[in-house]
């Protein structure tokens, strides 16, 4: 594999809607885009059934959608970076409309809103129905191949970033088995989300992190990660990855109820369209007391189930369940990660010549719990103002690359129990000092399963030092919220020397170790 011709352009990694919305933001400058399987393909961006949020509405307006959004944050949202969000948003949903995205309308022609949890208005566009993330994919994709300022590697990975006196130099790729060092002084880390690490996802099960590994090993900041989003409603059966129930099914009235019927959540305010934190809490518990869970849209949708949701009802179809006429399984499954690779209003990391775009990035919109249909519109926008800063940052001098050691293929098979059972949506001190003992040397073994171990890691001493329960992280130690909390930032070194500090004492880490 030799990409000579390629050396010094822009180097954007993922093939998602952040990747690619940033490398479409760039042209016409030469970039290359990296994605590990065919462009689109295991990425969270095609399964998202939800839509984007955008004040739209004639009832609607960008101060309402930022309120909702730092509501949903409880209080750990950067209230600038969310306004630049909801502001924006509305322009981002033109851009992509003029990029081929057919959002859907009313029979009078204007945009259908749908209602999420949390949000006070109907401000959630949708295309295709539930298919959201399939058509925004599949337009995204087609105006990218059809344009010829970017270079697409397709079935490329990268493993490794190149830094040099503190700023990025190149890339490690690896692709049909053979290993390339790529010169860039700029890359966009565009990788997506954690669910991988987590026995139950809505995620690709290869979404383990892989962005936060490389900022991490190459020495960059990364911020909040222990704010892992769990989605209420995912299909319980035996695929994998979990089939997401939408939360806009909540949103057209169905309810959640135990295997007798009994609405769980009937007393607790928002009922079902609560933030998601305090609806996942509420059905894990009741899975945890031996209950089976529903989703029930009988009432409410009947028969016209399938007409508001035919992905959804396809889903259901092949379990052997039909929406119209049974209440549908579920269970909460890892979703979204509010955390990642600390970033300013521009998408630069703490690391020159790194930037970050979508889940992978820190970008302070979501703070400890995301608002549904924020994620989709995040990536839109913030796709833009990062292809700004990188085509107007210099290129910086190509240096001769030193030859590395190729990382295997990361596996994360043998980390996902040791996750799930430590970092899911209620966790506790003791737990969390066992796991991090346990992960630390796996993630120093340079073994397949090190980068998967080492984000799992930096996620558990997080969760450690956050000693509080606030947004999606649930401490069973200590169950309120601390009125001086702020976000938390981790690098590299830090998590190396808490995790030694454990493996050495049985005292607890709190923030102040």
């Amino acid at each position: 594999m030799t990409m000579h011709h390629l050396h010094g352009r822009p180097v954007v990694i993922g093939g998602g809607i952040a990747g690619l919305m940033t490398a479409l933001r760039l042209a016409p400058e030469p970039v290359v885009l990296i994605s590990k399987a065919p462009l689109g393909d295991e990425t969270s961006s095609v399964l998202a059934q939800g839509g984007l949020a955008a004040s739209l509405g004639g009832d609607d307006n960008p101060d309402l959608h930022l309120a909702d959004t730092l509501a949903a944050g409880d209080g750990l949202s950067d209230e600038k970076a969310a306004r630049r969000v909801v502001e924006a948003a509305p322009q981002a949903i033109e851009c992509l409309a003029r990029l081929g995205v057919g959002f859907d309308h009313a029979p009078q022609g204007s945009l259908l809103f749908g209602l999420e949890a949390a949000h006070s208005r109907r401000r959630i566009v949708h295309a295709g129905g539930d298919a959201t993330g399939r058509d925004l994919v599949r337009a995204l994709v087609s105006a990218v191949r059809r344009t010829p300022s970017i270079a697409i590697l397709e079935g490329v990975e990268a493993r490794r970033l190149f830094v040099e006196d503190g700023e990025i130099t190149g890339v490690l790729v690896v692709g049909d088995g053979d290993a390339v060092s790529l010169p860039t002084g700029r890359v966009v880390l565009a990788t997506g989300g954690i669910g991988g690490l987590f026995d139950h996802t809505t995620n690709p099960l290869g979404s383990f992190g892989q962005g936060l590994a490389l900022a991490a090993r190459a020495g960059a900041e990364l911020a909040d990660l222990e704010f892992v989003q769990f989605h209420p409603t995912a299909l319980d059966g035996a695929r994998q990855p979990m089939p997401l129930v939408s939360e806009a099914v909540r949103g057209e009235g169905a309810v959640l109820v135990d295997e007798h019927g009994r609405r769980f959540l009937g007393d607790t305010p928002g009922g079902e369209l609560a933030p998601r934190d305090v609806v996942a809490r509420g059905v894990w518990r009741e899975l945890r007391a031996g209950h089976s869970v529903f989703l029930d849209a009988r009432q409410c949708l009947g028969s016209r189930f399938a007409e508001r949701f035919p992905a959804i009802a396809s889903l259901c179809r092949e379990a052997g369940i039909d929406p119209a006429s049974q209440a549908i399984p579920v269970r909460p499954a890892a979703h979204y990660h509010m955390g990642g690779v600390s970033v300013d209003a521009e998408g630069r990391s703490s690391l020159r010549g790194l930037w970050a775009c979508g889940e992978v990035a820190r970008t302070g919109l979501h703070g400890a719990n995301r608002l549904a249909s924020n994620s989709l519109i995040e990536a839109a926008v913030c796709a833009a103002s990062v292809a700004r800063s990188v085509a107007a940052a210099s290129p910086g001098m190509q240096r001769r690359l030193k030859p590395a050691i190729v990382p295997p293929r990361a596996d994360a098979s043998r980390i996902r129990p040791i996750v799930s059972h430590t970092l899911g949506i209620e966790r506790d001190g003791e737990a969390l000092r066992d796991t991090a003992r346990a992960l630390a040397p796996i993630s120093g073994a340079g073994s397949a399963e090190s980068d998967p171990a080492l984000v799992a890691l930096m996620i558990t001493i997080a969760a450690l030092r956050r000693e509080e329960s606030r947004g999606s992280h649930f401490r069973s130690d200590f169950p309120q919220r601390d009125a001086q909390s702020k976000s938390l930032r981790l690098t590299l070194d830090e998590t190396i020397a808490a995790a030694a500090f454990l493996s050495d004492t049985a005292a607890p880490l709190g923030r102040r170790a």
